[in-house]
């Protein structure tokens, strides 16, 4: 496994899963969300983002979490493994809202300098929204473009240690 690939809502524990691989695979670990905002949480130009994406892509191998649909299809079509966290609605809510208590005005490691914690209501509406919006549109894109055979799903902290452990 050299570029695995990790999806799924805010708060599902993506880049905590990503460190973690990184570390027990000894590659590289990409946060997308360090390299798409930009200094007070701006968004990267779209012509720069996809050209960023690509070179990070190119990489022989990685442990990449960020969903951004714009170029789901360029990552999905390299990867080895796709991992999927797929749990409830509520965990991914309290998970992200314990997130922004804990860490409110600090950047965090995972994201890009200069854009500290903050609540936002837009971020938090994505959320609920996740399973009718956006997990359709990551499953479609996961079915045309990855075999079943290098799809893992994960519902539960229990089965993320779990395979953590296989690894």
């Amino acid at each position: 496994m050299q570029r695995i690939l990790i999806l799924g809502p805010g708060g599902a524990g993506k880049s905590t899963l990503a460190a973690s691989l990184a570390r027990k695979l000894d590659i590289p670990v990409i946060h997308l969300d360090q390299h798409h905002w930009q200094p007070g949480w701006v968004n990267m130009d779209e012509n720069a983002w996809n050209t960023k994406v690509a070179v990070l892509a190119a990489g022989r191998s990685w442990v990449m979490d960020g969903n951004y649909a714009d170029t789901l299809g360029l990552r999905l079509s390299i990867v080895d493994l796709v991992i999927v966290l797929d749990t409830n609605r509520f965990k991914s809510i309290w998970r992200a809202f314990t997130r922004v208590l804990g860490s409110y005005g600090r950047t965090r490691p995972d994201m890009a300098p200069d854009c500290p914690e903050r609540f936002d209501r837009e971020f938090f509406v994505w959320l609920w929204n996740f399973p009718r919006d956006t997990q359709p549109e990551i499953d479609a894109a996961i079915e045309k473009y990855v075999s079943p055979q290098k799809v893992v799903r994960l519902k539960s902290d229990a089965q993320i240690a779990a395979f953590l452990r296989s690894v």
